[in-house]
């Protein structure tokens, strides 16, 4: 059985990515697993030592480099669990009973490649510990929704469970696909849906929503809310989403219309920086 994987670090964010965590552990019933990754990134390259040195003082150097990463690889080990540990206790209070821990020492998102196979859907913060600004997504995030193929939420500082949430829409493969897995997933069950498609109106568009608003009636969505609204993907989602005070954004990840284009490009970054609500992004 998958699991739903919350990875924390030593950030702000790691109190809301818990928060995502317990809130989609107990609505999917899937166990709870809280990820601490150590990236290799966090270590200084090893300095060069093939200059002019005497071949002693070299390798005096090397063994005392080699200790000095030794000593800090296992104070970040031991912080790590600490971080764990403090995570644990904050889900046990969001009603979570029996969360578990794993600690991982790699490149970050070769760490998340691994464990994909064994990953309902992965929890993230907008902004990890290596980011030293109040403003803008972690480095790594990018990195992560190119490379892996999972359900991602990604929450800003804050996480609210939703109680009304945004699908955007455009009748695409991928999106027919998403408002499938929605519609028959325990996550948003009882929480009201607002489906829109960014275009120009017509009969057309109209009917695609009136077709997905039906199927997700069909599983036992009440209140399904349909949207039409022109103009631009970012501009016109974010304005939407302030309208109707919505607290969630659905999306898949990819799809063969503006929003595909919208999602690979370099607005991707934008819409996650602007976003003041979660965003959940579906590959598959």
């Amino acid at each position: 059985m998958k699991h739903i994987f919350a990875c924390i670090d030593g950030s702000p964010s790691s109190e809301a990515v818990c928060d995502a965590g317990a809130w989609v552990s107990q609505r999917v019933g899937r166990k709870l697993i809280l990820l601490h990754v150590l990236d290799k990134k966090v270590f200084p390259t090893r300095t060069d030592l093939s200059g002019n040195l005497g071949v002693d003082t070299r390798d005096h150097l090397l063994d005392e480099l080699a200790e000095l990463d030794a000593r800090r690889s296992k104070l970040a080990l031991e912080a790590g669990k600490r971080q764990l540990q403090v995570a644990v206790a904050r889900v046990k209070t969001k009603g979570v009973d029996s969360p578990e821990t794993l600690q991982r020492h790699g490149h970050f998102v070769e760490s998340l490649a691994e464990l994909q196979e064994d990953t309902r859907l992965l929890v993230l913060g907008r902004q990890g510990e290596a980011h030293d600004s109040g403003e803008g997504i972690g480095s790594n995030l990018e990195n992560v929704i190119r490379t892996l193929s999972c359900r991602i939420l990604i929450t800003p500082p804050d996480f609210i469970p939703p109680k009304k949430v945004l699908l955007a829409y455009d009748a695409s493969p991928t999106a027919k696909k998403v408002l499938y897995i929605v519609s028959r997933s325990p996550l948003f069950k009882g929480i009201p849906i607002h489906l829109l498609i960014v275009g120009e109106s017509s009969e057309e568009k109209q009917r695609l929503l009136d077709e997905a608003r039906e199927q997700l009636e069909k599983e036992g969505h009440a209140g399904v809310i349909t949207a039409l609204k022109p103009g631009e993907v970012e501009e016109t989602m974010l304005g939407y989403l302030a309208d109707e005070e919505l607290d969630m954004i659905i999306m898949g990840a990819y799809g063969h219309s503006r929003i595909r284009q919208f999602l690979v490009g370099s607005t991707t970054t934008n819409l996650l920086r602007k976003s003041p609500v979660p965003i959940l992004l579906m590959r598959q």
